[in-house]
C-alpha cells in the first residue's frame, strides 16, 4: 500500500521542519549567558528592621521580591515588597518598595522605598540598606533607617 502524494508531501515537510528547528535549540543554549550570582532565593537577616528575617527572590530579568511574616508588625500590614536590581561593578544595587496599611482602619499608612547594595560571595551575601518612608502626598516622613543585610542562599 502506498501513501497518497499529499500525505507524503505533508510528512516530508513536517520532517524538514523538525530537522531545521532542532538546530535552533542547540545554538541558543550555546549562546546562553551564565546567570548572575545573585539570581535565586535567599534567607536574609536585617537586624535593624522591624522584623529581622526575610526571604528575597532575585529574578534574572532584574526584578526582586521580598517577603516576611505579615504578623511581624502588630500595627501595619507590610509583608511584601517588590523592586528591581542591577549589577554595579562587583556588587548588586537595587530598590524595593512596600505599601503599608493600618490593620484597624485598613487605610494607607506609608510607601517605603529601601535602597540596597550587596556583594555576593558564593552562597552568601553582605550589604547595607537604607529605608525612607513617604506619606500619601509623597512627602518624606521623619528620619530613615539604615540596616545591614546578610543573606544565605536557599539550596535544594
Amino acid at each position: 500500500m502506498s501513501m497518497p502524494t499529499a500525505a507524503r508531501t505533508l510528512t516530508m515537510l513536517a520532517l524538514l521542519a523538525l530537522a531545521l528547528s532542532s538546530g535552533g535549540c542547540t545554538s541558543s543554549s550555546l549562546n546562553a549567558r551564565p546567570m548572575p550570582p545573585i539570581v535565586g532565593a535567599w534567607v536574609v537577616r536585617a537586624p535593624e528592621a522591624p522584623f529581622p528575617l526575610h526571604v528575597f527572590v532575585f529574578h534574572p530579568d532584574g526584578t526582586v521580591e521580598q517577603s516576611n511574616p505579615d504578623a511581624g508588625d502588630p500595627k501595619t500590614s507590610d509583608s511584601n515588597l517588590t523592586g528591581v536590581w542591577t549589577p554595579d561593578g562587583g556588587a548588586v544595587r537595587g530598590k524595593l518598595v512596600e505599601i503599608a496599611a493600618d490593620r484597624s482602619t485598613h487605610r494607607f499608612v506609608s510607601r517605603t522605598e529601601i535602597a540596597f547594595s550587596i556583594r555576593v560571595a558564593g552562597d552568601t551575601f553582605r550589604g547595607t540598606a537604607e529605608a525612607r518612608s513617604y506619606d500619601a502626598a509623597g512627602q518624606l516622613l521623619d528620619g530613615h533607617v539604615h540596616a545591614t543585610l546578610e543573606g544565605e542562599r536557599v539550596v535544594p
